[in-house]
């Protein structure tokens, strides 16, 4: 009779195995789908801004032999799926810069360069770029010091430039006025010090999550009020609470992740955690809570970047290793992918 219980059971433990493991994408709502590749070189660590149904990818780097950065600007026609690319960024080549959009004019600034003469350099000069007119104007360099990995957002008319990576961690935080061409340094985020973070802003509200500080991945939310020019921690990313909704958190901490909302909901996906991320999150704001959708469908990526026009939301290029992407994927964030059926 034992004997036949540890049968019974050894039977049983491959069925159990798969059913514990079995609980991936195939339930999960969200349809990634390969758009037209990128018309330039692979590459990662570059930045990007949205305006309208436009995205725009800059510089970057494609592990060339010289350790040598990008210069070059292009314009992905979200309507068309078409590249065309754009007049270069002047100032110096760089990879790790952070870049916004205010009223139909994208910002690029901060960074990291390096050439065979000088070495490494940490940049803090500010550009604008006139899609209109495709002319980039240099404007008052970010006054806090050269930096990259930092992270940015735009809301009410001002750009918002923070923390990052000078030989240390930072937290602080400056404030843009296009109209004035003046930066104004506001309260520091909250919380650890980090680079690599990433952002979005939902109704006027600006969110900073994740990153990375002294090799260790951050958990925390942050969100920024420009009107009192406070923030306020939110709900973390990982497990941390004796309730039951973030007992599946733990797949969202990550750094330099990729985010684009889409219906007034922000999606996070790829980046870093010791290995590469794929899983895929999205926010709600007014429950302070994550829900996880469909994994990226491409290569498991870090620094790439997004697009987004508020209705559709975009993956493109990033790294893996010493392998460079030229390739770009939209969310169909309400269907259902067909390949898990």
């Amino acid at each position: 009779m034992i004997r036949q219980k540890r049968l019974l059971l050894l039977l049983l433990i491959p069925s159990l195995f798969v059913a514990c493991h079995d609980d991936d994408d195939d339930d999960l709502i969200g349809y990634w789908v390969r758009m037209s590749d990128f018309d330039g070189l692979a590459r990662g660590e570059s930045s990007s801004f949205s305006i309208g149904s436009k995205g725009y990818l800059a510089c970057g780097f494609n592990g060339n032999r010289n350790n040598t950065r990008m210069s070059d600007l292009w314009e992905y026609d979200m309507d068309r799926d078409a590249w065309t690319q754009k007049a270069d960024f002047p100032g110096s080549a760089r990879s790790e810069a952070t870049a916004f959009a205010i009223n139909n004019k994208g910002y690029l600034g901060t960074g990291y360069n390096y050439t065979n003469e000088g070495g490494e350099t940490y940049l803090n000069d500010f550009w604008e770029y006139d899609p209109t007119n495709n002319v980039w104007t240099q404007k008052a360099d970010f006054p806090g010091s050269a930096r990259y990995d930092a992270v940015s957002f735009a809301v009410n008319g001002k750009g918002y430039i923070g923390a990052g990576y000078d030989g240390n961690y930072l937290k602080d935080f400056y404030s843009y006025d296009p109209q004035s061409n003046a930066w104004t340094q506001i309260v520091s985020i909250g919380g650890s010090k980090r680079r690599g973070a990433s952002s979005f802003v939902i109704n006027e509200t600006a969110y900073i999550v994740g990153g990375q500080n002294n090799g260790e991945y951050v958990d925390d939310v942050w969100q920024y009020d420009p009107t009192i020019d406070s923030w306020t921690q939110m709900r973390d990313i990982t497990d941390t609470s004796d309730e039951e909704y973030d007992d599946e958190y733990a797949t969202i901490v990550r750094a330099h992740a990729c985010t684009f909302v889409i219906d007034n909901v922000a999606y996070l996906t790829c980046g870093e955690n010791g290995s590469l991320v794929s899983y895929t999150w999205k926010y709600y704001p007014e429950k302070d809570q994550w829900e996880e959708v469909h994994a990226f469908k491409g290569s498991s990526r870090t620094q790439a970047i997004a697009f987004s026009d508020g209705e559709r939301g975009y993956i493109a290029t990033g790294k893996s290793g010493t392998t460079y992407f030229d390739d770009i994927w939209i969310l169909r964030p309400y269907e259902y992918d067909p390949d898990d059926e």
